[in-house]
């Protein structure tokens, strides 16, 4: 028998049924909200509708900063996330190191900026690695951006620029910051113009005074550092998408103190450490690990230096980690 329809319920469902769709990208998430500007420019608060999944990877959060995404917008003005379109690249990290849920700090990324200090807080080569092969991984190009360089010694700055000899010799480009002295802060701000940029590093190490220096309209509120460990409180509590004056946009995420790896094989880690990966080829075996195998060509650069051991190090490093996983 079929229900009658009554007045009450014709009333409830033209209450529900959307006005119309749009497309827009995400600028802002706010836990379960997400902040979206659609192709005319317009903002809409909204949440998102059913359950979407990220090809294999469980998320913490299925829709992130950057995605382009398709809304509905209702009658009273609410609004709904209904489909997440593909996403040309990401950046992601584990949740945190005994989780099997990933992180996605951002989307559709066409630069990150790591920003890197030597002290206060320390920023180190193992983490700089990490970050370096997630986005290799997912074909993000990257800078290294060295910031807070007004308050290092002589000898700080000798190890800077070790530092950036051994990544530029590497292949990537890295650039010198201070937003007392306002050096390098042009380079910056030319780089960024007309892209999506995410900026990334520990709390503390300066990305948002960086992008303060960068838009005028921006207050990002800036932390003190803490005494007890050394590292920045945490001012950034979501990631956020901020079009800056001169075009594009800039996303500064929540500082970040770990950065686990996820999403690949132990056999595919050495494809994204270019200089691992380049001489991995003159190795005798073809699946070789470079652990302890004869006449391992990589074994070989790093006793003659030609591999950094700190890249050495950060690749045993990563390797430990999924080795540890797959038996949790």
């Amino acid at each position: 028998m079929t229900k009658k329809t009554n007045r009450t319920d014709r009333q409830n469902e033209d209450v529900q049924r959307p006005i119309r769709e749009e497309e827009g990208i995400v600028i802002k998430n706010t836990g379960n909200l997400y902040l979206v500007r659609t192709d005319d420019n317009e903002d809409f608060s909204s949440t998102a509708k059913g359950r979407f999944r990220l090809q294999g990877i469980r998320s913490t959060s299925p829709v992130v900063v950057g995605d382009r995404v398709k809304i509905e917008v209702q009658q009273d003005g609410s609004s709904y996330i209904t489909e997440i379109f593909d996403r040309k690249n990401y950046i992601v990290r584990k949740a945190s190191k005994l989780s099997k849920h990933s992180h996605i700090l951002a989307a559709n990324i066409d630069l990150a900026l790591l920003c890197v200090t030597i002290k206060s807080p320390e920023t180190t080569t193992i983490f700089i690695d990490r970050f370096l092969v997630t986005a290799e991984a997912y074909r993000v190009p990257v800078y290294l951006v060295f910031n807070k360089i007004d308050l290092y010694d002589e000898e700080d700055m000798e190890y800077v620029e070790a530092l950036i000899y051994l990544y530029e010799t590497i292949g990537y480009k890295c650039i010198k910051a201070s937003c007392v002295t306002k050096q390098g802060i042009g380079e910056i701000d030319s780089l960024v113009n007309g892209k999506i940029t995410l900026f990334a590093g520990h709390s503390g190490v300066g990305k948002s005074s960086i992008i303060n220096d960068l838009q005028s309209e921006s207050k990002q509120k800036v932390g003190d550092i803490s005494e007890y460990h050394d590292m920045g409180m945490h001012t950034t509590t979501f990631s956020e998408m901020i079009e800056l004056d001169n075009g594009g946009y800039v996303i500064d995420t929540p500082g970040i103190k770990g950065f686990g790896t996820i999403d690949m094989s132990a056999e595919e880690v050495s494809h994204y450490f270019p200089e691992i990966f380049k001489i991995s080829s003159k190795c005798r075996f073809n699946n070789c690990m470079h652990l302890n195998e004869p006449e391992c060509a990589v074994l070989e650069a790093v006793d003659s230096h030609f591999i950094s051991e700190s890249r050495y190090n950060s690749y045993l490093n990563i390797l430990e980690d999924l080795n540890d996983e797959k038996y949790r």
